[in-house]
């Protein structure tokens, strides 16, 4: 759909319409071609003159809370008088153009009775003559756009007034466009405040919750050795509750890691098929608890890879606690690993509660679980998934999860072999 006005030109000559149909489209590339709002002021008005051929320009913007139209910019000695000044909307031309909705050119501006002096007064202007133009954004009021005096004439034409409104539409395109972008990067730094807040949190939160925890440990550790029967018993739970906690507070730490880029990797060459069975031993209790049965898949061929092995180790660490977690008892684990090109590629499968599809893309986001948290009815905070992406990450490789309701999850992740033979890889899974 062609700018408004545009059709307007119709009316002039043919060649001053095409000459000032190509004037329109420079300038809209122009105005395209800067999204913060001061330089595209500095544009606005410069054009706007040059193309009517007047001597100054205003830029007046409604201001979406109080409902008031203010100065943006102007052109002019005393320019920067007017910047953030209020124009009343009921006695003044700019007022009513943005209440009418249309353009208004008067030939004799101190004759109008909707003329208000006091700007000329506040910069030591002579106003003659007006054309003004409302700068609409579908169909809604956005602000004012007022040409002055026009030179060596008695005032604007229609021609000025056709040329004007299509030039306004352009504006008006410009100015909003420019309006989101500055909404957006406030949005945006406030996310990076918060963020940096909850950072300090974690880091805060951690480092005084270790050494009361480290204090417990220790104590129940040595009670748990001189008590029997029912205390024992007792202990041994709240030892089981102070490991829970030191696991989060060492979650939270890990992302502090990563978060500040003190996560780095010390590389080693192991082998993934001990690394697999030595987390699968350290978990075989847990899921003996529950009656589940845990399968391995590693192939005869050798599956060393360089890496950070305590990082890797989280991984797997993290993937097949939440396997145990969400797969009921009976239910069956199954971790596979083998080698592709230049690629290590290992899952982890269960028949567990499986994960809705809407939900897949967000599993890995941090302190998102799947239920309500009010509703939850597994431990966690919903970090594990999140240091495991992140792990990976690390290492230029990825992961990601398939999983069907009521059927169970597999997530894979995927590293390469050697650091220095990477070959280029795909955003997702396969």
């Amino acid at each position: 759909m062609e700018p408004r006005g545009t059709a307007l030109l119709t009316t002039l000559p043919v060649e001053r319409r095409i000459a000032y149909l190509e004037r329109l489209v420079r300038i809209s590339q122009i105005l395209n071609s800067t999204l913060s709002l001061e330089p595209l002021l500095n544009v606005i008005i410069q054009q706007a003159t040059e193309l009517t051929g007047c001597e100054a320009c205003s830029i007046m913007l409604l201001d979406k809370r109080s409902g008031e139209l203010r100065f943006a910019h102007s052109t002019g000695e005393g320019a920067h008088k007017l910047k953030g000044l209020v124009v009343p909307m009921g006695s003044s031309i700019a007022g009513w153009v943005a209440r009418s909705r249309q353009a208004l050119s008067i030939p004799d501006a101190r004759a109008d009775p909707r003329w208000n002096p006091d700007i000329d007064r506040t910069i030591g202007f002579v106003t003659r003559s007006i054309l003004a133009v409302p700068l609409k954004v579908k169909e809604q009021v956005i602000g004012v756009m007022e040409l002055i005096n026009k030179v060596g004439h008695n005032g604007f034409n229609e021609d000025d007034v056709q040329i004007a409104d299509a030039l306004a539409a352009h504006v008006a395109i410009a100015l909003e466009n420019a309006r989101l972008m500055a909404e957006l990067q406030r949005a945006y730094d406030k996310l990076a405040e918060l963020d940096r807040l909850k950072s300090e949190f974690v880091s805060i939160a951690s480092h005084e919750l270790r050494t009361p925890l480290s204090i417990i440990l220790v104590y129940a550790s040595f009670l748990q050795e001189q008590v029997s029967g029912q205390a024992s018993e007792q202990l041994n739970m709240v030892l089981q509750s102070a490991m829970r906690l030191r696991s989060i507070i060492d979650d939270m730490v890990n992302l502090r890691h990563v978060d500040t880029g003190e996560a780095l990797l010390e590389r080693s060459t192991f082998s993934m098929k001990e690394l697999i069975a030595e987390v699968t031993n350290e978990f075989c209790e847990l899921s003996k608890a529950k009656h589940q049965s845990i399968s391995l898949s590693l192939g005869d061929a050798e599956l060393d890879i360089e890496a950070d092995r305590q990082k890797i180790y989280l991984v797997l660490a993290n993937l097949l606690s939440n396997a145990i977690k969400f797969t009921p008892p009976y239910g069956r684990i199954h971790i596979s690993a083998t080698r592709k090109d230049h690629e290590l590629w290992v899952s982890v499968s269960d028949t567990g509660i499986g994960i809705p599809a809407r939900e897949l893309d967000r599993i890995f986001d941090r302190f998102y679980q799947v239920e309500a948290s009010l509703n939850r009815r597994y431990q966690g905070i919903g970090l594990g998934l999140s240091i495991a992406k992140s792990m990976v990450e690390l290492h230029k490789g990825r992961i990601w999860a398939e999983s069907v309701v009521d059927k169970g999850s597999r997530f894979t992740f995927v590293l390469p072999i050697n650091p220095s033979v990477v070959e280029p890889m795909p955003i997702s899974g396969p």
